[in-house]
C-alpha cells in the first residue's frame, strides 16, 4: 500500500455502501492556493475503502503516484487521523496542462474494499487554477519534496561565480553544443566537488526537471543523495544548491537553482509551540549584498491569517534582522488533538498545518518567494482520563462519568470480576453503559449499576457508614490507528447504612451462650475467642457449639472451657465471662462482646464423707504472669495434683496440709487456703479460702466468695455425716440385724442392744455423743406416744429398768470409738387407758458431734450426769451438731 500509495481509511462509522463513478456532491472539493491546489476527500464518502491516486497527463493516460513519483513530480497525499485525505499538487506538477497561466491538474482516484483493488471504482477530479504574476524566484518547502522555479530571463551568473565555477560550463558545453532542443543537465555543488547529471539521470535519481514557457524548475525529496544538512543559527536545513544549463536556438542558459528548506526549528514547552525560520541563507543568497523584506505572513492549513486572526488565536509572530519566529499555545484554533497510547496510558498529541510565505528582495534575483509547509505534532502528553463519582446513595445507584476523551477513541469492553465482557454484555452483570457528549466535541462515558450487584463491594468503615467499592477497569481502543488502553475505575462511596452485629447472652448451670445476630457490614468477619478462630473444626475439637444459620450464630463454650475467663469469685457463686471478638479478613478487630454469669462453685470444692476435701482453685482475669503450678495449701508442701494454664487442683484430708477445724452452730467447717507467691515475696498476690462444712445426715450446694488481696474464700461446701443406729442380737455386739430380718421379734424385759456410729468419717478428733433416745409406736419420730429411754444424755430416771451405756474398744471392726456410742435397755411396752400395747416399736435417737481434743466447756456436752469420761472430749465451741437417727420396727412378743 505504501509504495503505490494505496491508502486504507479506518474511520469510525458505518461503512459506504453505495456505488458510484462520478464525483458525488461533497465527497470532493477543492481549491487553488497560490502555486498550490487541494483535493480534499471527505470522510464520510471514502470511509473503510482502500485507495490509489493517479495523475493523468494530457494523453489522458493515468500514471499511478507512488511515493518517489510524489516527491519528483510534486505531489503530495495526506490523512489526518479524523479520516480526512487531502491531495495536494504543485501548479507546474509533472502532468499540469497550462494554457495562459491556468494551470490544470486532472487526479484519478481509485476504491475498493479490498487490498486486491479488485472490483476497483473510478473516480476522476480535474482543478483549474490561474496564478499570476510569478515571481522571479519561488521556492516552495513542501512536507515531501523541495522545489525551486526561476524564470528563464534571470540574471546571468554572476562574474565572481563564473570565476569560482568555470568548470560548470566546461562540464555543460559539449552537451550543449551536440544535443537536440531542450536537452539539459544539472552540475550539483557538493563538498567534495561538482557532480554532473544529465536530465535523464537527474530524473531517474528522483528529481524533478521541467520547463515552462517562462520558467525552470528543479524539485528534490529531502534525502535527495546530493542534498546537504546544513545548520543555520540552530536550525537544520535540507539544501540542494545546483546549476540547471538548459539548450535552445544554439544558446545554453545557465541557472541558479539552489533550494533549501528547514528540517527542524519546533520547540515546545507544556503549552507553547515556537517555530524558528532563520533568514539570508547563503545557499539562498549567493552574489546579493542587499535584502529588503517585503512580506511575512503565516497560515493554517495553507490559509493565510490575517492580523486580527493571529491575535484572535493567540499566535505570536516575530520578524528580526536574522530569524522569523511565530508562537503559538498548544491547542490553539486551527489545530486538533489525536488520542495516542504510550506504554499502555492514555494521552493525546496536538497537530497543526502551518505554512509560513516569506518574501524578500535583494539585489541579485529581485523579489523571492520562499512559501514553507510545516506539519507540526506536539510529543506525546499524559492525560490520564478523569473519574467522577456522581453516585446517588438515595436511590442506591452507582453513578460515576469516565473521561474526557477525544471523538477517536471507543469503549469496547469492561472488565468486572476479572471477566471481561462487552459492552452490551455489560447489562447482564447489571451495568448500564452509555455515552456523553459535550459542547467541545470531547465525550466521556456514564457507568451506572445499582448498589446490590454482587462485583459491588461493600466495607465498612465506621460506626454507621460503610463504603460501597466500585471497581472494574474499561478498555478502550483508539480509531484508526486501533491502539489501545485501559483505564482502573474505582470509587469509594461512603453512605450511612451501616448495620452493625448485635449479640445477646445467657447461662445454664454449665455453658456460657452468645448468639450474634448479623448486620450488613459483617458478612466477611470471623469470630475469634481470645486468639482461637472460631471455626467449625475448631468449635468440635474444644467441645465448643457453634450453630450459624446465615443471619445468626451462636456459640455455646463449657464453664471451665480454657478460653473462659474467671473475673470474681463470691460467696455467691463464680463470675465466669466469654469474650467473643470480630475480625475482618484482615485480622483487625472490628467489634467484640462478651457474655458474663455467676456460677454455683460446686464442681470447684468437694467435700467427701470420709474428710477428703477437693479444691480446684482457678486464675483471676486480673493476673496475667500466675503460674497455677506453682499454688500452694497453708503448709507450702502440699502441692496440687492437676494443673492446667487457668486451674489448679488440690486433693488432701481435713487432718492435713494446715488445715483447721472449728464447730459453728449446726456445722463443723475444716478451713484451707490455696496461695499464690511471686518468687521471694512472703506476701501472696493470690490466696483464695476454700472450706468444708459439715452437718449430719444433709449435703448443701458450693459457692464461691471473692475478695482482692487477700484473695477469694470459698463460701463453705457441705458435706454429709452420715449415722446409722443398729440393733445387734447380743452383748458382743459383733452381729448386727440386717435389713431383711426386720421386723425384730422380742419379749417382754429381753435386752435390747443398740449401737450408734458416725460413719465414714477418718477425723479422729470428733466424739459421738447420744443427746436423747426414745420409742414410738410408729416411724415417725415426732409421733405419740412416746417412752425416753435417755434423755439430755442420761438415763431415763422414771424407768424400772434404766438404760446401761457399754464401752467401746478398738478393734478390727471400730477404728475410732469415739465415732459410736453403746447402750442397752429391755423390751416393754406402751401402757394406755390401763391396757399394755403389743405392736411394733421404733427407736429413736438424737446424735451432738463434739470436739473430742477439748476440754468440756459446751453446755451440751458437758451435762452432769454423762460420766466424767464422756465428758472430758466435750468441745469448748459454743455451738453444737444436730443428728437424728432411727431404727428398724422391734415387735413385742408377750
Amino acid at each position: 500500500m505504501v509504495p503505490n500509495l494505496v491508502l486504507r481509511l479506518f474511520l469510525i462509522g458505518v461503512l459506504a455502501s453505495e456505488i458510484w463513478t462520478q464525483d458525488r456532491p461533497g465527497s470532493l472539493s477543492s481549491e487553488c492556493l497560490g502555486s498550490l491546489l487541494r483535493i480534499a476527500l471527505n470522510a464520510e464518502y471514502f470511509e473503510d475503502k482502500y485507495l490509489i491516486f493517479a495523475a493523468v497527463d494530457q494523453f489522458g493516460t493515468a500514471q499511478e503516484i507512488d511515493g518517489t513519483l510524489a516527491a519528483q513530480c510534486g505531489y503530495t497525499i495526506e490523512y489526518n487521523y479524523w479520516g480526512n485525505i487531502e491531495f495536494r499538487a504543485s501548479i507546474i506538477s509533472c502532468y499540469t496542462h497550462i494554457e495562459s497561466d491556468v494551470y490544470t491538474v486532472t487526479v484519478q482516484i481509485k476504491t475498493a474494499t479490498n487490498p486486491d483493488m479488485k472490483n476497483a471504482l473510478t473516480h476522476l477530479k480535474t482543478v483549474s487554477c490561474p496564478y499570476s504574476p510569478w515571481h522571479p524566484r519561488e521556492l516552495v518547502c513542501e512536507t515531501n519534496y523541495m522545489e525551486v522555479s526561476v524564470r528563464r530571463n534571470v540574471p546571468q551568473i554572476t562574474a565572481d561565480l563564473l570565476q569560482d565555477e568555470p568548470e560548470d560550463w566546461a562540464l555543460a558545453f559539449p552537451e550543449a553544443t551536440a544535443g537536440a532542443v531542450s536537452i539539459w543537465q544539472v552540475v550539483f555543488h557538493l563538498p567534495s566537488g561538482r557532480k554532473a547529471l544529465l536530465a535523464s539521470d537527474a530524473q531517474n535519481a528522483g528529481y524533478g526537471l521541467n520547463t515552462t514557457d517562462t520558467r525552470i524548475l528543479l524539485r528534490a525529496p529531502y534525502n535527495a543523495a546530493e542534498a546537504q544538512l546544513v545548520k543555520v543559527r540552530g536550525v537544520t536545513f535540507s539544501a540542494v544548491r545546483a546549476s540547471t544549463f538548459y539548450k535552445q536556438r544554439w544558446m545554453i542558459l545557465m541557472v541558479d537553482t539552489a533550494v533549501a528548506c528547514p528540517i527542524d526549528g519546533v520547540d515546545y514547552t507544556d503549552d507553547t509551540i515556537t517555530w524558528t525560520i532563520p533568514k539570508n541563507l547563503r545557499t539562498l543568497s549567493a552574489g546579493a549584498t542587499s535584502f529588503n523584506d517585503l512580506l511575512v505572513e503565516i497560515g493554517v492549513d495553507l490559509h493565510k491569517l490575517s492580523a486580527r486572526e493571529i491575535a484572535s488565536r493567540k499566535y505570536v509572530l516575530s520578524n528580526n534582522t536574522d530569524e522569523i519566529t511565530i508562537q503559538m499555545p498548544i491547542g490553539a484554533e486551527g489545530g486538533y488533538y489525536k488520542t495516542h497510547v504510550s506504554e499502555g496510558q492514555h494521552g493525546t498529541k496536538y497537530y497543526i498545518n502551518l505554512f509560513l510565505e516569506h518574501q524578500w528582495e535583494d539585489n541579485r534575483w529581485g523579489v523571492t518567494k520562499h512559501t514553507i509547509i510545516k506539519k507540526i505534532e506536539t510529543p506525546f502528553k499524559l492525560v490520564p482520563p478523569t473519574i467522577t463519582n456522581n453516585t446517588n446513595s438515595s436511590i442506591r445507584l452507582v453513578n460515576v462519568t469516565v473521561g474526557t476523551f477525544l471523538p477517536d477513541v471507543e469503549l469496547v469492553n469492561l472488565t468486572i470480576d476479572d471477566t471481561t465482557v462487552t459492552v452490551p454484555e455489560a447489562l447482564q452483570h447489571g451495568y448500564k453503559v452509555y455515552e456523553t457528549r459535550y459542547p467541545n466535541g470531547s465525550k466521556g462515558y456514564v457507568i451506572e449499576t445499582p448498589f446490590n450487584v454482587p462485583s459491588i463491594k461493600k466495607e465498612y468503615l465506621t460506626e454507621d457508614t460503610r463504603l460501597y467499592i466500585l471497581n472494574v477497569t474499561l478498555g478502550f481502543i483508539v480509531q484508526p490507528t486501533h491502539e489501545t488502553f485501559t483505564v482502573p475505575v474505582i470509587t469509594i462511596s461512603p453512605v450511612k447504612d451501616a448495620v452493625l452485629p448485635s449479640a445477646r447472652g445467657f447461662c445454664d448451670d454449665e455453658n456460657l451462650y452468645l448468639t450474634v445476630v448479623r448486620g450488613n457490614v459483617d458478612q466477611n468477619w470471623l469470630p475469634f475467642i481470645s486468639n482461637l478462630s472460631l471455626s467449625p473444626d475448631a468449635a468440635q475439637k474444644h467441645n465448643y457449639g457453634l450453630d450459624d444459620n446465615g443471619t445468626h450464630f451462636t456459640i455455646r463454650v463449657p464453664l471451665y472451657a480454657p478460653h473462659v475467663l474467671y473475673e470474681d469469685i463470691h460467696p455467691s457463686g463464680i463470675t465466669a465471662s466469654l469474650h467473643v471478638t470480630m475480625k475482618d479478613n484482615t485480622l483487625a478487630d472490628m467489634t467484640d462482646f462478651s457474655i458474663s454469669c455467676r456460677f454455683s462453685p460446686k464442681e470447684l470444692i468437694d467435700c467427701l464423707p470420709n474428710g477428703t476435701m477437693a479444691i480446684t482453685a482457678v486464675k483471676l482475669a486480673g493476673i496475667t504472669d500466675l503460674d497455677t503450678s506453682l499454688f500452694v495449701l497453708r503448709d507450702k508442701r502440699c502441692r496440687p495434683v492437676t494443673v492446667t494454664e487457668k486451674s489448679a487442683t488440690f486433693i488432701f484430708h481435713v487432718n492435713t496440709c494446715g488445715t483447721s477445724r472449728k464447730f459453728e452452730n449446726t456445722f463443723m467447717t475444716y478451713e484451707n487456703d490455696v496461695s499464690y507467691f511471686r518468687p521471694g515475696s512472703i506476701t501472696p498476690i493470690y490466696q483464695l479460702k476454700c472450706a468444708c462444712q459439715y452437718i449430719i445426715n444433709e449435703t448443701i450446694v458450693v459457692q464461691y466468695s471473692s475478695k482482692n488481696n487477700p484473695a477469694p474464700s470459698i463460701e463453705p461446701g457441705f458435706g454429709s455425716l452420715a449415722l446409722a443406729l443398729r440393733l445387734f442380737k447380743d452383748k458382743s455386739y459383733a452381729d448386727s440385724y440386717k435389713d431383711i430380718e426386720y421386723p425384730v421379734v422380742k419379749y417382754l424385759k429381753e435386752a435390747l442392744y443398740f449401737e450408734v456410729e458416725l460413719l465414714h468419717s477418718e477425723d479422729p478428733q470428733l466424739e459421738l455423743y447420744l443427746e436423747d433416745c426414745w420409742a414410738t409406736t410408729s416411724q415417725d419420730r415426732d409421733s405419740s406416744p412416746q417412752w425416753s429411754v435417755i434423755t439430755d444424755s442420761c438415763e431415763n430416771a422414771e424407768d424400772s429398768h434404766q438404760t446401761i451405756f457399754h464401752k467401746v474398744d478398738s478393734d478390727s471392726r471400730v477404728k475410732f470409738p469415739t465415732h459410736l456410742k453403746r447402750f442397752e435397755v429391755k423390751m416393754f411396752t406402751f401402757m394406755q387407758d390401763g391396757n399394755a400395747l403389743l405392736e411394733q416399736i421404733y427407736f429413736h435417737c438424737s446424735v451432738v458431734i463434739c470436739d473430742a481434743r477439748r476440754p468440756a466447756s459446751d453446755l451440751l456436752c458437758a451435762r452432769r450426769c454423762i460420766p466424767r469420761k464422756q465428758r472430758l472430749g466435750r468441745s469448748v465451741e459454743a455451738y453444737h451438731r444436730h443428728g437424728h437417727v432411727s431404727s428398724g420396727a422391734v415387735l413385742i412378743e408377750s
